[in-house]
C-alpha cells in the first residue's frame, strides 16, 4: 500500500470508527508513547537489558504499526501529503548520501 492510500485508509477509519481525530497535541503525546513502547521492546529484546516476562509477548510489528497509524493521523490533520514528503526526502538522502556510507570506515 502506498502512503497516500494508507493516509486515506486511516482517514476512512477515523470517520467510520472513531469520533474524530484527537487534536495535534494529543496525537503528538500519543506518538511519543507509542515510540516509547517500541524503544522498550528494542532495548530489552536486542539491547543489554533483560526482557521482563510481561514484555516477552509484545509484538514489535504491532507497536511499529501503532507508531505509523499516529504518524498518518498527524499527516492527515495537518495537511501533509506523506507520499510526496517521503519521496522528496528519499531523493534528497539518495543524492546527499550516495557515497557517504560506503566511505565510512566505521561501517566496514
Amino acid at each position: 500500500m502506498e502512503l497516500k492510500n494508507a493516509q486515506k485508509a486511516v482517514d476512512h477509519w477515523i470517520k467510520n470508527h472513531g469520533v474524530r481525530y484527537f487534536n495535534e497535541l494529543t496525537n503528538m503525546a500519543q506518538l511519543t508513547e507509542e515510540v516509547g513502547e517500541v524503544a522498550r521492546i528494542i532495548a530489552r529484546r536486542y539491547g543489554e537489558q533483560s526482557e521482563k516476562e510481561s514484555d516477552k509477548n509484545k509484538d514489535l510489528g504491532e507497536e511499529l504499526a501503532d507508531v505509523l497509524f499516529v504518524v498518518l493521523c498527524l499527516a492527515n490533520q495537518t495537511g501533509v501529503d506523506l507520499q510526496e514528503a517521503f519521496d522528496k526526502k528519499l531523493a534528497i538522502k539518495t543524492e546527499r548520501d550516495h557515497d557517504r556510507h560506503h566511505n565510512n570506515e566505521k561501517l566496514k
